[in-house]
Order: C-alpha cells, then sequence, then structure tokens
C-alpha cells in the first residue's frame, strides 16, 4: 500500500473543502502510450511474451535459460511457458505455492526490461493502459553464480546480496533513485578504492529485510555484492587490453565500512534491488560462488551443484 508523508496536510485541506462543499476530484491516472507500453497482438507483455494473467506473485531470476527448466524440474504442475530471445518463463506450482521461473539473460540492462515488464503486467491494466487501483507486490529472488572476494567465501559459498553496489549506473536514470540507496555507503565507497568519476556514479541499493531474512536464514553468507556492467574489465580481467585502474580489485578487496565488507561480484543484483524497491516489490539476490578472485580458484562445472541452492529458495520463498 502506497503512503505520503504529508497525509495529514492532504487530509486537512480534504476537510477544508467539505466545510465549503467542494468535492474533491482526483487527477486523471497516466496514460502508457502504445510506443512506452508495447503489448504484442496476443495480449502478452513486448520482450518477455508473457500474458498478465500468466505471472505469480514469486518469481525465481535465472540468468540462463537453461536454468529455467531445471526449477521448473520441481514443480507437479505446469501451468504456462513462454519463450522469446533469452527470456524463457515458466509458471507451475511448487508445493502448493504458485511460481513463475523466468530467465533474464546476463547484465543489469536485462534486469531493467525484465523489472519494469514484470512491474507492468501486475500493475497496469493492459486494456485501459492505466494503472490499477490495486496494486500486487511481487517477490523478486535472483539465484545465480558470482565470484567470491574473501577468503570466508570459497568455492560452493552462498551468499544473499544484503547490500548491492551498481557500477552499471542503470538506477541513475531513474527519479528517487536517491530515496532507496544507501548514500553514505556510496560515498565511503567512492572515497576508500579512489574511485574515478569518469567511470561513472556507483549506487548501493538494499535487499528486502524481512525477504533477506525469510530466504537467507542461517547457510547463507549476508554479503555485499559488486555488480558489475561486464565480465572482463569491469570484473578486474585483463586480457588483451589494459585495465584503467589496475589496483581496484584490491582496493575492493580491501574495502571495509561498518564492519561490512565486499563478498562478491556478479552482474545484475544492483538493478534487480534499486528498482524493486523504487516500484514497490520485494527483491534478493542469492549466488553460489563458482570463483574465488582471491586465491584465483574456479569450478567450471558448476552446473551440477547448483539445484542445492535452487530448492532452498523454493522451499523458502
Amino acid at each position: 500500500m502506497r503512503y505520503c508523508k504529508s497525509l495529514p496536510l492532504f487530509a486537512s485541506i480534504y476537510t477544508t473543502f467539505e466545510n465549503y462543499n467542494i468535492k474533491f476530484i482526483p487527477m486523471d491516472k497516466k496514460y502508457f502510450a502504445p510506443s512506452e507500453l508495447i503489448i504484442n497482438e496476443d495480449g502478452s507483455i513486448f520482450h518477455l511474451h508473457v500474458k498478465p494473467e500468466e505471472l505469480a506473485d514469486k518469481v525465481i531470476l535465472v540468468g540462463d535459460p537453461g536454468r529455467v527448466a531445471l526449477v521448473a524440474s520441481h514443480f507437479e504442475k505446469i501451468e504456462s511457458e513462454a519463450n522469446s530471445r533469452e527470456f524463457r518463463t515458466v509458471t507451475g506450482i511448487y508445493k502448493g505455492k504458485r511460481i513463475t521461473a523466468l530467465s533474464t539473460g546476463i547484465g543489469c540492462d536485462n534486469i531493467d526490461i525484465v523489472v519494469n515488464e514484470l512491474d507492468a503486467l501486475a500493475n497496469i491494466d493492459f486494456k485501459t493502459r492505466k494503472e490499477k487501483d490495486e496494486l500486487r507486490s511481487l517477490t523478486l529472488v535472483r539465484i545465480g553464480t558470482c565470484g567470491g572476494l574473501q577468503l570466508n567465501t570459497p568455492m560452493g559459498t552462498y551468499i544473499a546480496s544484503q547490500k548491492s553496489i551498481g557500477f552499471d549506473g542503470l538506477l541513475n536514470f531513474y527519479a528517487r533513485r536517491n530515496e532507496v540507496c544507501d548514500l553514505e555507503f556510496e560515498k565511503e565507497f567512492k572515497k576508500q578504492v579512489e574511485w574515478d568519476d569518469h567511470m561513472g556514479n556507483p549506487y548501493v541499493a538494499n535487499a528486502d529485510i524481512a525477504l533477506t531474512e525469510q530466504i537467507a536464514q542461517d547457510d547463507m553468507v549476508r554479503g555485499v555484492t559488486i555488480a558489475c556492467g561486464g565480465f572482463f574489465g569491469p570484473q578486474g580481467r585483463e586480457l588483451r587490453l589494459p585495465l584503467h585502474d589496475p589496483k581496484l580489485n584490491e582496493k575492493i578487496e580491501a574495502f571495509e565500512y561498518k564492519g561490512m565488507h565486499i563478498t562478491n561480484f556478479e552482474m545484475e543484483s544492483s538493478a534487480l534491488a534499486g528498482l524493486a524497491s523504487l516500484m514497490g516489490h520485494k527483491a534478493l539476490t542469492c549466488c553460489m560462488v563458482i570463483a574465488n578472485r582471491l586465491v584465483k580458484e574456479v569450478n567450471s562445472g558448476y552446473k551440477n551443484t547448483i539445484d542445492g541452492l535452487i530448492t532452498r529458495v523454493l522451499d523458502r520463498i
């Protein structure tokens, strides 16, 4: 439910209107033009090809389209399926819970598409192209892989991202971004790692606190995750191109603020947490460490072991 800090003022104004027999007429809702909200001929949303009635309130997000089948293999019943580019969607029933499993592909740019289209499916009437009277709050849990940055995050560790630092800059394009970000954390991070502003402005988004408690419990590390805008340079990997700041990873690994250290790299958590907070949804990213950058180890065969994380999330969501 939405609230407004100025509600007492509005109530006073409304009472005054009543005293003078003046009726309060609410402003008409915004109309979302076809160029802004693109709906396919079959009534599905443009990129995902999912229809409003096919979306569950509980959503599991994965990067790899092939991993959707792994999540859905645990469902007792399949209700609907959709495929479009890297976006594969299956909605079904797991232990009495209606759940949608959806692949996002790689990167925060894809998260921008997915979260906006999920919110549209939940909260915009496709017939009138206006916001619904009653808004749905979705529960979004991303299950992915990541690179560990500390000695206490060896391969196989499950990390729940309680905070995410976005190197991608996506949230900076939206109004009210400061309202959902930890601005003091941002300031301290930029100071300690000697951040060069020409790389963009990083932001720090928070996962939903109650959802983090519900999903992470006592067998996941509560982490601070950096969501990078790429797999190579932004994560400090150097192949043929030299890095702008070759010491950035060392400074990231040494970062400490109020007892918190940066635990891992991945590529989607910041946009998910930030957009969900702005839209009124609950979101959390849970990743399994498949490489530890500190000790230079990697498990390229992780696909055989990530099912343990999937079943934990399915049981707890």
